[in-house]
């Protein structure tokens, strides 16, 4: 079937993403950093009403499940689910997160699809490092976008050792749909942590994309990735600190709505016939065919 075309952005979509060429990014960020972990009680508790009825949020999942229980706005967002909600289909790629697809496919070369009509560079999204780059050259991707309503806990979407992290600074421009087809380069622009694995597929990549109200990033094994702003920084993990972790496995999480890139070598996998731009996804569920042992 030929791809659906993808809604034209509206006015308001080229306004207010030419306003955040101009707007200062991460002061808008650190702003909602602070916001979104008030431990106001009044302050809070409107937050996680207002935003909750805004995008309709369901706690049917969560461990817990009373919206007041949570200390801030933050801790309810990046809530655990109950054990077994999100079930981990065995042997097979599974999807990092709850979202939708915004794009898949092969990387066409060194070019990856970011919306119809629109490529960036693999080069680019992974910071200049040629030798990571050669490794996913002409192999797979694919780009799961997390809406605020989603659960913002992000996973491994198959069985790998951590190998290396890397924080790369940059903008922080919104990742919606429209915003796709707006700017070029996007994610290769945007502010991102790129964890590295090594797995019996190969070598994969999960890089976790920042956007506008993305106040930071955490991962389980760093906590919350900060460092200068200029330069990528980079951590090796050697020995006892290159962690295994299994298929589903949770990796790091992110606040408000962002997007999560899987980066995967040629001929390690086939994507599922039922992928394309839009289909909606949950944590765990079946994404793809692994085609090495």
């Amino acid at each position: 079937m030929p791809e659906p075309e993808p809604a034209k952005p509206r006015l308001f979509d080229r306004v207010s993403t030419g306003l955040l060429h101009l707007l200062p990014q991460h002061l808008l960020a650190a702003g909602m950093y602070r916001l979104m972990r008030s431990t106001q009680p009044w302050l809070k508790q409107q937050l996680i009403t207002r935003i909750s009825r805004r995008y309709r949020i369901d706690m049917g999942d969560a461990e817990q499940q009373d919206p007041t229980s949570y200390p801030s706005f933050n801790a309810m967002f990046t809530r655990a689910l109950k054990p077994g909600a999100r079930p981990i289909a065995e042997g097979m790629l599974v999807s990092p997160a709850d979202g939708r697809i915004s794009q898949v496919g092969t990387i066409r070369g060194d070019a990856l699809l970011q919306a119809k009509g629109h490529e960036y560079e693999l080069l680019a999204l992974l910071a200049g490092d040629k030798q990571r780059a050669a490794a996913f050259r002409d192999g797979l991707f694919a780009t799961v976008y997390l809406s605020p309503r989603d659960y913002h806990r992000v996973h491994i979407p198959f069985a790998g050792m951590l190998e290396s992290m890397v924080f790369v600074p940059g903008d922080l421009f919104s990742v919606n749909e429209a915003t796709t087809q707006l700017v070029p380069g996007l994610f290769a622009r945007n502010e991102r942590v790129i964890c590295h694995f090594s797995s019996v597929l190969g070598p994969m990549a999960v890089i976790l994309v920042g956007a506008i109200f993305v106040g930071s990033i955490e991962t389980v094994w760093h906590g919350e990735v900060r460092a200068q702003r200029g330069q990528p920084t980079k951590w090796v993990y050697r020995g006892d600190r290159r962690l295994r972790f299994d298929a589903g496995a949770e990796i790091g999480r992110f606040n408000m709505g962002s997007t999560v890139i899987i980066l995967l070598p040629a001929g390690s996998a086939t994507w599922a016939d039922t992928l394309g731009p839009g289909t909606p996804l949950k944590m765990g569920q079946a994404i793809g065919q692994p085609l090495r042992p």
